[in-house]
């Protein structure tokens, strides 16, 4: 590569000259000269145009995790922290873990040739941190943000992946699966079940080859809505422990804003191909509901998302959403369980241990209208009456539901639950 000059030195000029870029330079140099002691080249500067918070979290995971991958070559200011305590949910049972710090410590990634470094920066009229990406060439970089996304993509895998929007600006979490939930456990219509999951498997599988050979556009969206306690959560996490791609849950708040949403798509649109569910998604805040519409409309920022949408409350959600191509592909009403669905889950519950078979009957019958949530706080108190007395009151079980039931129904679209409908327009 031709040698290009530099015109400024910091050798060539005094903190009287040029007292702001002395400072800083001042320190930019030292970093240079411990890379240069450690792997004998000379280092360049490089700026990192997209998210830089979202860089720092995956090499500060990629440091905790796996030592292999990065040396610390030193601190930067003596009397700075070195590390940082932090309670963990993921490691081990529930403890405190000594994190590593990337702020005052310039780590190197040998493999890249990539060094990283942040650390206050002093002035006189404010302090502020700053991030330093050194390496010999732009291309090192770019092998290294490469294996950073792809590294984040698998490390997501089996995870709750939560991104929310707080007035702090967006925060990142992994959760655990307390339980996995298999495909034949989702209670659904069996043509509904079978279509939601096969686009889903067709989506991911071969890297969307399906979509390749169809020529269809790669990403897909998806609305699920209706009743609460239904089932939509169940789904959307049997989606997630069965598909071998990250998802990430978005949470809408009162705090999503513009910038947060094309934050949000930007994060994703990298992890690629990737499920992107949005929770609740009639609670968008006004403001930002047209920035969201466009988002959805651009073609480069949901290409390999699949898009799962979710609301309790679909008389709420703006009719753009629906009734134009590309934003949402179809939109499926998780119903209230009908009687063979009732039979079956409750028979899964083995409710039967502690009520006789025409007492299941007499049960199945009378608990129309009630969701699958009800339906499982009608087994715990069974399950508890049978524990303490040795016998059920069913009559005064079933009609406590009932009436609890009637009073949460004060929604126009769900006066009559058993019987309405929702339609969207063409």
């Amino acid at each position: 590569m031709k040698h290009i000059p530099t015109l400024i030195q910091i050798d060539q000029i005094t903190r009287e000259e040029m007292p702001h870029y002395y400072d800083v330079a001042i320190v930019m140099n030292k970093l240079k000269e411990a890379l240069f002691t450690h792997t004998g080249e000379q280092f360049s500067l490089f700026s990192y145009s997209e998210n830089m918070d979202e860089l720092l979290e995956m090499i500060q995971e990629t440091i905790l995790n796996d030592a292999n991958e990065a040396t610390l070559i030193g601190y930067i200011f003596d009397s700075l922290e070195k590390g940082r305590i932090k309670y963990s949910t993921l490691h081990g049972d529930k403890k405190f873990i000594e994190e590593p710090l990337l702020n005052n410590a310039l780590y190197y990634f040998p493999k890249f040739g990539v060094a990283v470094a942040k650390l206050p920066i002093y002035q006189s009229h404010e302090d502020y941190e700053e991030t330093f990406l050194f390496a010999k060439e732009g291309k090192a970089i770019i092998s290294f943000l490469d294996y950073l996304y792809e590294k984040q993509r698998e490390s997501m895998k089996g995870y709750i992946n939560v991104i929310v929007a707080t007035d702090d600006g967006i925060q990142r979490s992994k959760e655990e699966f307390t339980y996995q939930i298999k495909r034949e456990d989702v209670l659904l219509e069996e043509p509904i079940k079978k279509e939601i999951f096969r686009s889903i498997d067709e989506f991911f599988l071969n890297e969307g080859e399906f979509f390749k050979k169809y020529n269809l556009p790669y990403k897909r969206g998806i609305l699920l809505y209706g009743a609460p306690g239904n089932g939509k959560t169940t789904l959307v996490k049997s989606i997630a422990g069965s598909t071998p791609a990250p998802v990430v849950y978005w949470q809408i708040t009162e705090f999503t804003y513009s910038y947060t949403i094309k934050e949000v798509f930007s994060t994703v649109s990298k992890l690629a191909p990737v499920i992107l569910v949005i929770e609740d998604i009639d609670s968008m805040p006004e403001e930002s509901r047209s920035v969201f519409l466009n988002t959805l409309d651009g073609a480069s920022t949901k290409e390999g998302i699949f898009l799962i949408g979710t609301t309790n409350y679909p008389e709420k959600i703006d009719p753009a959403l629906i009734n134009r191509a590309g934003r949402f592909d179809r939109a499926y009403e998780i119903k209230l369980p009908n009687q063979e669905t009732r039979s079956l889950y409750l028979r899964k519950k083995k409710i039967t241990e502690f009520i006789s078979e025409a007492e299941f009957n007499y049960l199945i019958k009378q608990t129309e209208g009630l969701s699958i949530a009800q339906l499982n706080e009608l087994y715990t108190m069974v399950a508890l009456q049978w524990h303490y007395d040795k016998q059920v009151d069913l009559h005064s079980i079933i009609k406590d539901l009932q009436t609890n039931n009637r009073r949460t129904w004060r929604q126009e679209w769900l006066e009559n639950p058993v019987h309405s409908s929702i339609g969207f327009g063409d």
